[in-house]
């Protein structure tokens, strides 16, 4: 093997292990990432994580895109797997799916959605991973009116203002939707990770017992709000 290849092998086996150790840290200290607690763990003098990681932002981005990629993974897979005009069962698949990943990864999950992190300014690099799992979304929508399942609620029920505001975001970034359609499926997302959020950092308490039931119940409403049919 040439000894580039060799060295270039050598090089992402210390990336990947630094990302892991980076990982634990955010798990035990939140987003209070210090490069040099990570090289120590690794056994590193301090001075040699910066040939892998200029700082502890250019860290926290590589594990940023990483973690809204490995959602977006599991979000885009699920609404991919029930039949492609049920719209609610893709819907629903895509939620628990969301769910699953959030509470399989509590410290990444805190990450992307939690507090911001002092002093850091998320780069360009963040935005288009960001957008994956709310575009799956934006997809059910677009299919659903292309197929006529779905019907765009009354453009009145938007005030002047936010339909301007609307019918911009969705000619620069979501062609095709009606603003009235837009802001419901918007409303839709952010409630979707607000009620993950409340039970992933413990806002639910002992007031729920029975989670899997209890999620299922709420984001039957998001669709209800939505307007995704239910199955023929």
């Amino acid at each position: 093997m040439p000894a580039s290849s060799i060295r270039a092998r050598v090089r992402a086996e210390m990336l990947d292990e630094i990302k892991a150790v980076a990982r634990q840290h955010l798990a035990t200290d939140g987003a209070n990432l210090s490069l040099r607690a990570v090289a120590r763990d690794m056994g590193m003098v301090s001075s040699a994580i910066y040939r892998y990681f200029p700082s502890r932002d250019d860290l926290l981005t590589v594990l940023i895109i990483e973690a809204y990629d490995a959602l977006g993974d599991a979000v885009e897979a699920a609404a991919a797997g029930p039949d492609r005009l049920d719209l609610r069962a893709r819907w629903h698949a895509a939620c628990r799916a969301a769910r699953d990943w959030a509470l399989a990864h509590p410290a990444e999950y805190a990450l992307l959605y939690g507090s911001p992190v002092p002093g850091y300014a998320a780069p360009d690099d963040t935005v288009g991973p960001a957008q994956r799992p709310p575009l799956t979304l934006v997809g059910l929508l677009r299919e659903g009116l292309e197929s006529g399942l779905l019907s765009p609620p009354p453009a009145g029920e938007l005030s002047t203002p936010l339909h301007d505001d609307l019918t911009e975001l969705a000619d620069v970034f979501f062609p095709g939707i009606p603003p009235a359609l837009l802001a419901r499926g918007m409303a839709g997302w952010t409630q979707l990770f607000g009620l993950i959020s409340f039970e992933l950092f413990g806002r639910l308490n002992r007031s729920v017992a029975h989670r899997d039931a209890y999620f299922d119940h709420q984001v039957g409403l998001l669709a209800d709000l939505i307007g995704l049919p239910q199955p023929r």
